[in-house]
């Protein structure tokens, strides 16, 4: 039996050894072919009402026929696949290398809607975007620099933000996803999402690392199962439509250019540009990798560059998936060729919009109830890079709290900003972009720009430093010392504490 064991001990022994990165870089460890294809397929089915849900939203805006915003979808799940293995792959000078997910940016769909109902059309959208994204592109070395106002007190607050001002999309699907339905937060879908938050946390119990960390994945697929029993899944439609078709570059006509477009569609790359930048740092503190700018740099250049070619394509703005950096964190699988597995699993599902529609049957409270962890995850992990940071006699307590407060506010009150201009609105209605702006500006005031800072700056400080009273150093006599917890005088003896207990 102990030989059996030996041996087995020498097997995991041999293949930890061979799957660890000759690099160093927790990211560049390459897994099983079928382990890698099995986590990327989690990546995806997490992001995947995420990335389907702006051209449902634009095309329907856009008063398109069903069949055309089917199109749009294919285009985006094809994009989208590039555009991640662009960035987790990587050539020179594009592409951080690191497990990052590529998408549709949703930051950019109410200034989309706006682009479409102003009379400008899909074509309009397309133009501002490719325009946009150019100036965005030459623009990512002043982003990439700023790495250095990148502290712990920043990105745990950004992080942490992340995945708050990510509840409210998983509190959604738990309900159904779509406001207008009739069975919206009905018990019954709230009790699908819940069972599926139940199986992912049965199953990461579980003591076998590998169904733990396709805990996701297996909940997913044993929520649709359960989803299927009740009659609350429907694969009725699967069959319907095309099996097999490429995106037609430019499908909707060739793209239009209107100035106040492009500057709205501007607004919007700033807003991208933040929060991949927040993206990847995030990533890199979960997998315990070095960010500098240089990587920064060209994460955020292939994200400019996918953007840019996305509407030849027929697709939007892309930019990192903040839900995938919390599938990073709660798996631990930090390989970023599990990532690109996933990226190829996207353009498949591009190429055949039968496995879409495959994937889009499985029902939204399910991916509710995988969110609620997932999301919840990334806070979490903002959290335990919040607890690096020292507090004592500075203000990082109240830049903590004063961003995350200004990143809740959009999420709080989603009309706050709504009577402001539309350049400040955009910015801000990211609750993301929000924190982060707070939390940049507030550690440059008081953490870079000394002058005038004085030495017990902030408020919270006071009471936690340590106070001895004059009576209880008089007691005590040279050489006296305190360890483990008792009082040893000079001479070696223990001194005895009395107890002041109930003498109040």
């Amino acid at each position: 039996m102990t030989s059996k064991k030996t041996s087995a001990s020498q097997r995991a022994s041999r293949e930890s050894a061979r799957n660890r990165p000759a690099s160093g870089r927790p990211e560049d460890e390459r897994l099983p072919l079928g382990s890698t294809f099995a986590y990327g397929f989690q990546h995806v089915l997490t992001m995947y009402g995420g990335i389907i849900a702006p051209p449902l939203i634009v095309g329907a805006a856009a008063g398109m026929s069903a069949q055309d915003i089917g199109l749009l979808i294919a285009a985006c799940l094809f994009v989208g696949g590039f555009a991640t293995i662009l960035q987790t792959v990587g050539i020179p000078f594009f592409g951080s290398q690191l497990p990052l997910v590529q998408g549709v940016s949703f930051a950019g769909v109410s200034t989309m809607v706006a682009i479409v109902h102003g009379g400008g059309g899909i074509q309009s959208v397309f133009g501002s975007v490719i325009v946009a994204s150019l100036v965005g592109l030459a623009i990512t070395p002043l982003f990439s620099k700023i790495i250095k106002f990148f502290p712990p007190v920043v990105t745990g607050t950004v992080i942490t933000t992340i995945g708050l001002t990510l509840m409210p999309v998983a509190a959604n699907w738990a309900m159904g996803g779509n406001s207008s339905a009739e069975d919206y937060a009905s018990v019954a879908n709230i009790g699908l999402a819940a069972a599926t938050t139940a199986v992912v946390l049965l199953l990461s119990k579980i003591g076998n690392a590998a169904i733990s960390r396709l805990s996701i994945l297996l909940a997913m697929v044993i929520g649709t199962l359960i989803a299927l029993a009740t009659g609350m899944a429907d694969f009725s439609k699967v069959g319907e439509g095309a099996i097999v078709a490429f995106p037609t570059p430019f499908a909707f006509g060739a793209p239009t250019f209107e100035l106040a477009a492009i500057i709205s569609m501007l607004i919007v790359i700033l807003v991208t540009l933040t929060e991949t930048s927040a993206d990847i740092i995030a990533v890199g503190e979960i997998t315990g990798s070095k960010v500098d700018s240089k990587r920064i740099g060209n994460g955020l250049r292939a994200d400019m560059l996918s953007s840019v070619l996305s509407p030849v394509f027929n697709s939007f703005t892309q930019s990192a998936f903040a839900q995938n950096v919390g599938l990073v964190a709660i798996t631990g699988i930090k390989s970023r060729f599990v990532v690109s597995a996933g990226g190829l699993i996207l353009v498949i599902l591009g190429l055949l919009p039968i496995l879409g529609r495959v994937v889009a049957a499985v029902p939204t409270p399910v991916l509710g109830g995988a969110g609620v962890v997932l999301f919840g995850t990334v806070a979490a992990s903002g959290i335990r890079t919040l607890a690096k940071v020292e507090y004592r006699n500075n203000m990082n307590l109240v830049i903590v709290a004063t961003s995350i407060g200004f990143g809740m506010i959009p999420i709080a009150a989603p009309h706050f900003y709504e009577n402001f201009p539309t350049w400040f609105a955009t910015i801000f209605h990211s609750g993301i972009s929000s924190a982060a702006v707070m939390a940049i500006l507030l550690n440059i005031l008081f953490n870079h720009v000394k002058k005038g800072n004085s030495e017990n700056q902030s408020v919270f400080v006071a009471g936690t430093d340590r106070v001895v009273t004059d009576q209880d150093v008089a007691c005590l006599s040279e050489g006296d010392r305190f360890e483990g917890g008792r009082l040893i005088d000079c001479d070696g003896r223990e001194v005895p504490i009395k107890s002041t207990a109930g003498e109040h």
